[in-house]
């Protein structure tokens, strides 16, 4: 297969070749998803190299299971690699024993005023910064709950905890990026 890398926008047509072991197939679907990969691990893991690192594992994973994919239309296959992804952020958070913050009942009823205009302010760099900040369990919780769209339920059997305590990490997550957006204002 001779694909134009710059060119190149069929899904389809790239799967094909990297089942097929295209090497050029593989780079352009690593050049198209990496830079989105990257932020993806950032999220999860503070340490540039150690989020290069995962993801390095992620896409060659995907590329090492590439015939199990099934292609289901435009989008699929970012659908699966951020799935990969994510699954190795996870793998890399467990292995390096995540930690997750206690807080008191006192604490969890203790709400901040809304403040949306303050986040319109905001850039994204700023936001993704004070997400950076968070403890790893309330970071880790947070994004899969804002960011992933995970029921606490997926989450807790995903982090081998219990919902409470996931509820309670997405809890103290808000507050705490609550207390770090008024200060920064």
């Amino acid at each position: 297969m001779n694909l134009n890398l710059f060119h190149t926008s069929d899904e389809l047509q790239l799967i094909k070749g990297c089942k097929d072991q295209d090497d050029q197939a593989r780079k352009f679907i690593y050049m198209r998803y990496v830079e989105d990969m990257m932020l993806l691990c950032m999220r999860y893991i503070a340490n540039k190299e150690d989020a290069r690192e995962v993801l390095m594992d992620a896409f060659l994973k995907f590329f090492n299971s590439i015939n199990d994919f099934e292609y289901r239309g435009e989008g699929s296959v970012k659908a699966w690699l951020k799935k990969i992804t994510i699954n190795y952020c996870l793998m890399f958070l467990r292995k390096n024993n995540i930690s997750f913050e206690q807080i008191s009942d006192r604490d969890f009823y203790n709400e901040l005023p809304a403040a949306e205009s303050i986040i319109d302010q905001l850039n994204a760099k700023e936001i993704l910064k004070l997400i950076h900040a968070l403890p790893p369990g309330c970071k880790t919780i947070f994004n899969l709950y804002v960011f992933e769209g995970r029921s606490h339920k997926e989450i807790a059997t995903l982090l081998n905890v219990t919902e409470g305590t996931s509820k309670s990490q997405l809890h103290l997550a808000r507050m705490i990026l609550k207390d770090k957006i008024l200060i920064n204002i």
